[in-house]
């Protein structure tokens, strides 16, 4: 009897068959090598005789959990978690009207959440003399809350509409934003989502502007505004808005004095409590964001490592990603706040090999499921990046679709007279890097190809471009470690064989090779470039880079190196909460200053030709360096 042909074709890290009985691997990318799938449809690496299975790590809580669908009840709200959540409710409402960055005041009383269930008494608990939003006349409020688990871990932060006066009922909520992005000199993205799907509204400068659709998460753009002028806006949602400003950039080369920061590395700190928010330092990203709203910075831009990450569920991640914007949220509703990837923000396949952290790999499909397109989900950046490794020299199959998209991770923003250029130094990312030549995967510092290839054209745009005069350019890793990294980033101790496999074969280009080619685009043909600014060590410090800096390894071959015709700094900041390094001996120390583990923001001030940096502690607003950059 002939086998009746099944087909079935499912994505998300289910099964792909192929016939019955035989299972294809026709769904694993060609780039891995020595990866397959058993019988039953299980991924495993193979490695000599010994095959090590997919064994992704337990997902702990997801956003949708955490959100703990709510419902209105005859008293109040009632709350679910989940069966497996136990701890403590913290709330307390929220007032739109009398501040410019509304949070939830906690009120003087808990709920407890057991087995997932808790409630909150609005009519008993919170009226009177605590109604201090007026929720009883206007018939109507919004609640914040806190998760909190049975050790005192604090999860989650969310925020709930109501309406009525008992019974309630759940209202339309924006539950996380408005966030200003893509500012320029006459629009800006405004973005937000909301807890049900609805059309909603933005209302600036007496123009009305839509969402295209009914939806939950809403990106909408808004336009027909002057240049450098502050502008009122109202998102409409359902029967509720919220009012807050903008400021729009300068027109092009206006040469106009402004302020912009840069910081990295918030992920998970030490101390307990907010600064360890699930996945975020919540409380220092907090503090950062207070000293850029002091000092009414333009915009924002943070290079990677938001969240703790290395996760295997989508849930978990996006719940991470959540909570850091929440840190941000109540002053990014009024300026940008540009933020890419780091090694952090992998999202994996992880492989039991016996070893702690077993061997991880970029997650597939690569357009539904990886790092990449995770990241581009949960923010909303330009898209002018390049497209992929597609169509690279080693790429296996060029008529396809291999690698993973650089959408929203590589792109570049202006503003007035200077650019940004944000690349992504973890694409494509493989953690195990041991086995990057059994399992093939992207090195952690390493600049691929085709985003080489665009950064060369971008700086020459910009260079070309009458009305940029200082570029700056940012990646997670460090070109140069200094305390923390000096096994990998840029450097992997001198070790120039590092560099990615793809589909089994090394890529032609070491990591100092490739570190070099790119100095040399940088610093030696691109003089409008002012600084790099780099995160991945959790210290601050400033490194000078020019004809004199000792940048190589002892006995690296004469011939292959470069000489540099003029000096740059590179500004490395990831002390934005994450746990700290100290700093090492390195060829270029001397050459190193302002090494200090204090947790720090840079300020660069920017008047027209000239750019002083600035550098102060956000907790304790203490100056800890500053440079006269040009």
């Amino acid at each position: 009897m002939k086998l009746r042909t099944l087909l079935i074709i499912a994505f998300a890290g289910l099964p792909f068959f192929a016939s019955a009985g035989q299972h294809s691997t026709a769904d694993i990318p060609a780039l891995y090598s020595n990866l397959h799938r058993d019988a039953s449809g299980k991924l495993y690496i193979q490695k000599g005789t010994n095959k090590y299975f997919q064994k992704d790590k337990a997902a702990r809580y997801s956003l949708k959990q955490m959100i703990g669908n709510p419902k209105g009840t005859g008293n109040g709200l009632s709350f679910d978690f989940g069966p497996n959540t136990n701890g403590t409710l913290y709330y307390g409402f929220i007032n739109y009207q009398d501040s410019k960055h509304p949070v939830p005041v906690y009120f003087k009383k808990t709920a407890q959440i057991i087995a997932g269930k808790a409630s909150v008494n609005i009519k008993k608990g919170l009226s009177g003399k605590y109604d201090m939003i007026g929720w009883e006349k206007n018939k109507k409020g919004t609640l914040g809350y806190r998760v909190a688990n049975t050790k005192g871990d604090i999860i989650y932060d969310g925020v709930i509409g109501f309406k009525g006066t008992g019974p309630f009922e759940i209202d339309d909520t924006i539950i996380e934003g408005p966030f200003v992005n893509k500012i320029s000199p006459h629009g800006a993205v405004l973005s937000f989502n909301t807890n049900r799907s609805i059309i909603a509204e933005v209302l600036i400068n007496g123009n009305v502007f839509k969402s295209v659709r009914a939806a939950t998460h809403h990106e909408i753009a808004v336009g027909a505004l002057d240049a450098d002028h502050s502008y009122p806006y109202t998102v409409l949602y359902g029967q509720n808005k919220q009012s807050y400003q903008l400021h729009t950039a300068p027109e092009p080369g206006s040469r106009t004095a402004f302020t912009f920061s840069y910081s990295s590395d918030s992920r998970s700190g030490q101390g307990g409590g907010e600064r360890d928010l699930h996945g975020t330092n919540f409380y220092m990203m907090r503090k950062i964001m207070a000293l850029n709203n002091l000092q009414n910075v333009a915009f924002a831009q943070f290079t990677g490592d938001l969240i703790n990450g290395y996760l295997s569920n989508r849930g978990d991640m996006d719940l991470e990603y959540a909570n850091w914007k929440r840190a941000i949220e109540p002053f990014a509703h009024h300026f940008m706040v540009s933020a890419n990837m780091g090694n952090h923000e992998n999202f994996n396949y992880f492989f039991d090999d016996g070893s702690k952290y077993g061997i991880t790999i970029d997650r597939f499909p690569f357009a539904m499921e990886s790092a990449e397109k995770v990241f581009a989900d949960n923010f909303v950046n330009p898209e002018n990046g390049p497209e992929s490794e597609d169509g690279a020299v080693y790429d296996p199959n060029p008529k396809i679709t291999d690698f993973p998209s650089y959408k929203e991770n590589a792109f570049y923003y202006t503003y007035d007279n200077v650019a940004v250029v944000t690349m992504n130094s973890d694409y494509w990312y493989c953690p195990s890097t041991r086995e990057i030549p059994t399992v093939s995967g992207g090195v952690h510092g390493y600049i691929m190809d085709n985003q080489f290839k665009w950064l060369k054209e971008t700086l020459q745009k910009l260079q070309a471009d009458a009305t940029i005069d200082h570029i700056f350019i940012t990646e997670h890793t460090p070109f140069f470690p200094n305390g923390g990294h000096s096994g990998d980033d840029m450097w992997y101790h001198g070790n120039n064989k590092m560099r990615p496999y793809v589909a089994g074969k090394p890529v032609k280009y070491g990591i100092i090779e490739r570190r070099d080619q790119l100095l040399d685009l940088i610093v030696n043909h691109s003089p409008k470039v002012a600084a790099i600014l780099t995160g991945d060590e959790h210290n601050y410090n400033k490194l000078e880079i020019g004809p004199n800096t000792p940048i190589y390894p002892k006995n690296y071959p004469t011939g292959k190196r470069i000489k540099l015709t003029r000096t740059i700094y590179q500004v490395n900041n990831g002390a934005a909460g994450a746990p700290y390094y100290a700093q090492e001996k390195l060829p270029w120390s001397a050459y190193t200053s302002g090494f200090t583990t204090q947790n720090a923001l840079v300020l660069f001030h920017v008047d027209g030709k000239k750019i002083k940096m600035e550098v102060m502690n956000p907790e304790s607003l203490e100056d800890i360096d500053a440079l006269n950059l040009r």
